[in-house]
């Protein structure tokens, strides 16, 4: 199944997240704020020996750097910007905001039901 990297300040919430995605079989990281994220994937620093994830859940809202910064950043980045990224919310339909940026492949909002984010995570890794 895929790797999934989950960037999101919200310890619970990444906890059931982990818990539905590694029982459907996928690979679970985790970085607590975009900062975190853009050092996971070797962007900020940059590293190219940085191994990425098949896909990244990416909250909006976190202090440090958030989610909108992270994807405008991986958005023009050689190595990370083809990487898929579902976004999480919990403001309303955040889409008119990442219009720009090819590589978000869709949205969820908090709270969300375990069934939906299944689902809306295998149609983000699948093949094209």
């Amino acid at each position: 199944m895929a790797r999934i990297l989950i960037v999101d300040d919200e310890p619970t919430l990444v906890l059931l997240m982990r818990a539905v995605l590694e029982r459907a079989g996928h690979t679970i990281e985790e970085a607590g704020n975009g900062q975190e994220a853009l050092a996971r994937l070797g962007v900020e620093p940059e590293d190219a020996a940085a191994i990425l994830p098949d896909l990244m859940l990416l909250d909006v809202m976190m202090p440090i750097v958030d989610g909108l910064t992270v994807a405008s950043t991986l958005r023009d980045h050689p190595r990370a910007g083809r990487m898929p990224i579902l976004v999480i919310t919990a403001k309303g339909d955040m889409r008119a905001l990442f219009e720009a940026m090819p590589q978000v492949t869709g949205f969820f909002h908090k709270p969300f039901d375990p069934k939906s984010l299944r689902e809306a995570v295998l149609k983000a890794v699948a093949p094209k």
